[in-house]
């Protein structure tokens, strides 16, 4: 393989998080959260957000995600969010599992947020006793396809959702690629919502989220449901240690910078040198390209891993540890692969 563009979660732990991650190695700590360091993570996360927020450290997203929906619907009741997030295709129902029956409302709209249009209507509808009704809303930043909303479109999202009494959870697995393209993280609280999974793993630390409570009701009796669930880490501070790293560096907004700034490469790349057109504008970290499976299994022949995307189109996701030479080097086999493919 010469480069893997299929996922951000292929690259290895950034140098300021394995940094970070070898720290905290030394000495002797409390157990179970209740080290120095996981401490200092979480006011770290804190003082990123602007927000007095209860915070946990899990050891994955679809955990976080999951758990934060329980919080927020009861098993008879439902969650919103775009078809294509996360929670609606990538998790193998773990909101329903964690939350004993919680459901899924899935909403179109393009680039995978969730059209102000659909969630009117979603929340239009009346409620009867055959169907879940939505008890809360879920939104993703960046999204799926790589997407960024600005504040108003969150408003314009959360203000209506939380006018109805629903809840509100983000899943911020790319959090920090959203905040590299200019999104302000301490907007997160003012908007209103209730539970942010924040985004470790792809961002360059160790497998670890963050589960951000800012309404802190919803952190009553949080230590017997994380163990229960089997995310309580008993040394926690290696979970808390390589995002404590990112954050306290500046890492973790710096490395979504580069990030970004490579996948505007590569997306510039292959809008002037092929005749492949872009899926969804990149305004994250991820390229998506309109591309003939021929080409796509050729490119794949030549070592580049790339992965066909829900709505037909193929991803090629960049990280902190893409390199501009992989881009470029990319970009010119896609063009000469056209050539023989179309």
């Amino acid at each position: 393989m010469r480069y893997d563009f299929a996922s951000d979660n292929v690259a290895g732990m950034a140098p300021e998080a394995l940094q970070a991650l070898n720290d905290a190695n030394a000495g002797l700590m409390r157990a179970y959260g209740g080290d120095e360091i996981t401490a200092r993570a979480a006011d770290a996360v804190r003082a990123l957000l602007d927000a007095d927020a209860e915070v946990r450290f899990v050891f994955s997203g679809t955990a976080a995600n999951a758990i934060a929906c329980s919080m927020l619907a009861w098993p008879h009741e439902a969650v919103i969010a775009h078809h294509a997030a996360h929670v609606c295709t990538d998790e193998t129902g773990a909101p329903g599992f964690f939350g004993q029956g919680v459901g899924l409302i899935g909403l179109p709209g393009f680039s995978g947020k969730i059209d102000p249009a659909a969630l009117e209507a979603a929340l239009a509808e009346p409620e009867v006793g055959h169907r879940q009704p939505p008890a809360a809303l879920s939104v993703t930043q960046a999204t799926e396809y790589g997407a960024v909303y600005d504040e108003e479109e969150l408003s314009a999202l959360i203000a209506p959702a939380r006018t109805r009494g629903l809840g509100v959870h983000m899943d911020g697995a790319r959090l920090a690629n959203a905040v590299a393209s200019g999104f302000d993280p301490t907007a997160i609280a003012r908007l209103g919502v209730d539970v942010l999974v924040l985004g470790g793993a792809k961002a360059g630390a160790l497998c670890t989220e963050a589960l951000v409570m800012f309404d802190r009701s919803l952190a009553r009796r949080i230590d017997n449901r994380l163990k229960q669930a089997g995310q309580m880490a008993s040394k926690s501070r290696f979970l808390a240690a390589p995002l404590l790293g990112l954050l306290e560096s500046g890492a973790w907004v710096r490395h979504g910078v580069h990030a970004n700034a490579m996948a505007a490469r590569l997306g510039e790349g292959i809008a002037s040198s092929t005749p492949y057109a872009l899926a969804h504008p990149p305004e994250a970290n991820a390229v998506f390209v309109r591309m003939p499976a021929e080409a796509q299994a050729a490119l794949s022949a030549r070592g580049w891993a790339c992965y066909r995307f829900d709505d037909g189109s193929v991803r090629f996701v960049c990280s902190w540890a893409t390199t501009p030479e992989a881009v470029d080097a990319l970009v010119a086999d896609i063009a000469a692969l056209a050539r023989v493919h179309g």
